[in-house]
């Protein structure tokens, strides 16, 4: 059987070097091309030495182990222990992350070995080289995607919260997304905003809310839209800027009570306001409203009572 090293050789160096570029992109480091190249150069050699002498000692875990700390050195240098330790087992979670989408994938769908035999006749195992040829890009760009996506669910699942909005003796309780961007403010009473949804929730508020909800704020500003008189020293107009339009107004709400509760502490804030919306905020439905972050500055609640810090 012909075997074709110069092709194996640079097959390895393009999937190391792939490996350690998956791995800077897991820790966040920042990685330069020759280094990446040289780190897998040297994960490389494993497979040329296999055709030496040498193939008694290269076999061994010890000198895969040795290998995989020589290229990491090389990728990524040594700072201190930790940093180096961190790297070289996120390496081990790479290769052994592609490995197994890529044997699990042969599983799933074998086929027969004779068709493939005829196809790429000369190139060693035919399935092995189908899957890696096909399989390693497929595999690394998911993995790369759904590590992306798992850090950002774990960064807005640290900044959703729990809100319980109490109004006319109805209480409403969603949970929250603490928005950063959103600075808008009252510029009479200079009180935060926040927006809440009612599109999953019209059955536990009262009719006027879900009349607010859809109105259009410029019949109320120019006093063509009646609302009730118990309702008057609730509702706030708030100018706002949207991308596209610079002059823009909303209808608040000032509610009974707004109450907050984040990593098992609980922030009750009096001087808030709520402007409700039909629109979903959520394409996912992972929160229903959008907090201001200024409504968690309020006071704690502990055991049931105020507890200023």
């Amino acid at each position: 059987m012909i075997v074709y090293l110069d092709i194996i050789w640079a097959l390895n160096l393009l999937f190391d070097s792939l490996l350690l570029y998956l791995t800077a992109i897991f820790l966040k480091r920042r990685i330069k091309l020759w280094r990446l190249l040289a780190g897998g150069f040297i994960g490389s050699l494993i497979i040329l030495f296999s055709f030496t002498p040498l193939n008694v000692y290269t076999g061994h875990p010890l000198s895969k182990l040795f290998c995989s700390i020589l290229m990491i050195l090389a990728a990524f240098g040594y700072k201190r222990l930790t940093y180096f330790l961190k790297a070289l087992m996120t390496l081990y979670v790479s290769t052994f992350l592609i490995g197994g989408a890529i044997m699990g994938a042969h599983f799933f769908v074998q086929y027969d070995d004779k068709l493939t035999l005829s196809v790429l006749k000369g190139f060693g195992d035919p399935i092995s080289w189908l899957f890696v040829l096909i399989g390693f890009p497929i595999a690394w760009h998911f993995s790369r995607r759904n590590i992306e996506g798992m850090e950002m669910t774990k960064i807005q699942f640290e900044q959703i919260v729990s809100v319980s909005l109490k109004i006319e003796g109805q209480c409403l309780e969603v949970k929250g997304l603490v928005d950063s961007g959103n600075q808008l403010y009252d510029p009479l009473s200079k009180q935060p905003v926040m927006f809440v949804s009612i599109k999953k929730h019209l059955e536990v508020l009262p009719e006027i809310i879900k009349e607010l909800a859809t109105f259009d704020p410029e019949p109320i500003l120019m006093g063509k839209q009646e609302i009730p008189d118990e309702w008057h020293h609730r509702i706030r107009i708030v100018p706002c800027r949207v991308v596209g339009q610079e002059h823009q107004f909303i209808i608040a709400i000032k509610p009974d009570q707004l109450l907050f509760e984040q990593q098992g502490k609980q922030y009750l804030y009096d001087k808030g306001l709520v402007s409700f919306t039909m629109q979903e905020l959520s394409a996912d439905d992972v929160f229903q409203c959008i907090v201001h972050p200024k409504m968690l500055t309020g006071p704690k609640l502990d055991g049931g009572t105020v507890k200023v810090s």
